[in-house]
């Protein structure tokens, strides 16, 4: 196959390209290298993921921006599918610039959808439980010693992917998101595309450079193990459900392999995989021996108590399930990291 990953240096995007280059795909990755603007500091680290994927002879390394047509139509002509991973990925920058929150993520979807309408490609599009809204926080829930958890019964497995989106706040990022993941859901209706929507829940592993805002469980790792300060907003009972990157990308490939048409899933640990903010820093001061610095300060504006995908769909349709548990993936993430410290000083 013929693979378009946008995004190509970020974290998921370049597990994409590595898993389609390891089985021998055409692949092509571009990525547009505004992390450092859009989180307003110098990374050093910000080509890392790019170099990395340089080693696949059969990946060719593009730097382009999804927010220019013209340039991604060119490039991706006669491609067979795109794996679209590139996005603006903070709640708070979006509130700080939603313009360019919407301009990522709205626009650029929709450009890339274009370029599929005119190669006929299958896209593959990373949305989010934001899509979903403060709708998740009238659900009942009742708070334990170390998380909250859904009191009704409906939704003791997680939230579907039928649950109302509407007439509700989303943040910015959840609005341009949503905006997004129904454009990409309407080119399969109204182009006969096929298209799948995958609303990740909390999506972690190695080569990952969280950041407080974005990436929370490898920046606890990264904070842990700098012996930089944590702050926790709210008081660190919300949970979700982590997924392994690897687990992650083999729903990827299960959709590509499949005959399903168009698709729409919630994507995540489920809740065997579900832990709250105390519990994964528990968990890391076992793995590490190490007892980070912790502060706590207001929620966030638009903040889920509790986020847990229902898989069972994914589950019936694709046939896949979770393969890492968090201990596992997290166990690999902090032997990744302590391997790497230089990148994080």
């Amino acid at each position: 196959m013929k693979i378009l990953v946008t995004g190509g240096a970020g974290f998921i995007g370049s597990h994409v390209v590595e898993w389609f280059a390891k089985n021998g795909d055409e692949v092509i990755a571009i990525d547009n290298f505004l992390r450092n603007e859009i989180f307003g500091n110098k990374m050093k680290n910000q080509l890392y993921n790019w170099s990395y994927i340089k080693q696949y002879k059969n990946v060719k390394l593009i730097e382009s921006d999804i927010r220019n047509f013209n340039e991604i139509k060119d490039i991706a002509r006669n491609v067979e599918v795109i794996i679209h991973t590139a996005a603006q990925v903070a709640v708070t920058t979006s509130l700080i610039n939603p313009r360019i929150d919407f301009e990522i993520n709205a626009l650029g979807t929709f450009n890339v959808l274009e370029v599929a309408r005119l190669n006929d490609s299958t896209v593959i599009f990373c949305s989010t439980n934001k899509v979903y809204g403060e709708n998740l926080n009238r659900i009942p829930i009742e708070e334990k010693e170390t998380r909250y958890e859904f009191t009704d019964p409906k939704y003791k497995e997680g939230i579907p992917e039928d649950f109302p989106v509407d007439l509700t706040g989303h943040s910015p990022y959840g609005c341009s998101k949503l905006a997004a993941d129904i454009y990409v859901q309407d080119y399969a209706h109204t182009y006969g595309l096929k298209t799948a929507v995958f609303r990740q829940s909390c999506i972690y592993g190695e080569r990952q450079f969280g950041v407080e805002d974005q990436g929370w469980v490898a920046w606890f790792v990264i904070a842990t193990l700098t012996g930089r300060p944590i702050t926790i907003y709210g008081n660190g009972k919300q949970v979700r459900d982590l997924l392994y990157v690897k687990d992650l990308i083999k729903a990827f490939d299960l959709f590509l392999n499949s005959k399903v048409k168009h698709i729409v899933l919630n994507i995540g640990g489920g809740l065997r995989n579900a832990l709250s903010l105390i519990e994964t820093l528990n968990m890391l001061k076992q793995l590490t021996g190490k007892v980070p610095s912790i502060s706590f300060t207001a929620w966030r504006p638009m903040d889920q108590k509790i986020y847990i995908s229902n898989i069972k769909k994914a589950k019936e349709v694709l046939n896949w399930e979770p393969q890492i548990t968090p201990k596992e993936g997290i166990k690999n993430l902090v032997k990744w990291v302590g391997e790497n410290l230089a990148l994080f000083k």
